[in-house]
């Protein structure tokens, strides 16, 4: 079995004999299952009149559990975005009724974001779905495949820092 990967390191080890390009075995693969991956989720939310990225935002409110808030900021840390970009993105979930901005209770200068009975119905329809969907792009893995492949992925993310989801 071969895919693309193999074929651009052959082209490299014919160039280059003398680098050893083992990484981009793992790069490029992870790389391109990337775009694979998010093309694939953009047709599935599509499918349900949501971008991918509104659904992150209702899905990380829904998991926080009730009453379903957070702060602009820990919706921004959560999302990897800039400030800027949550801004935009709690603004478009607004008006189209998904989240409503609440004054925080604790401290009158900040702003909550709460997710709407609308947007946590939205959520509720879709994350069923979601999952499914996400079990059909890993059905080419076997149970003990996928267990090992989330273990090695995990390794390689706090190898790199990245621990905590704020």
């Amino acid at each position: 079995m071969s895919d693309a990967v193999d074929r651009i390191l052959a082209q490299w080890r014919t160039e280059r004999p003398d680098v050893d390009v083992w990484p981009m075995g793992v790069i490029g693969r992870i790389t391109r299952l990337s775009r694979v991956l998010d093309r694939e989720l953009k047709e599935f939310f599509a499918g349900h009149d949501l971008e991918h990225w509104e659904f992150d935002v209702l899905a990380t409110l829904r998991r926080s559990g009730p009453p379903y808030e957070l702060t602009a900021g820990a919706l921004n840390r959560a999302a990897m975005v800039t400030s800027g970009a949550i801004t935009n993105r709690i603004d478009r979930l607004s008006t189209r009724g998904l989240v409503e901005r609440v004054p925080d209770e604790e401290d009158r200068r900040s702003v909550r974001v709460r997710l709407t009975d609308r947007g946590r119905a939205l959520v509720d329809e879709v994350v069923g779905l979601h999952v499914a969907n996400e079990v059909r792009l890993l059905g080419a893995l076997a149970p003990d495949d996928r267990d090992r492949l989330a273990g090695l992925l995990r390794a390689l993310l706090e190898s790199l820092g990245d621990t905590s989801i704020d």
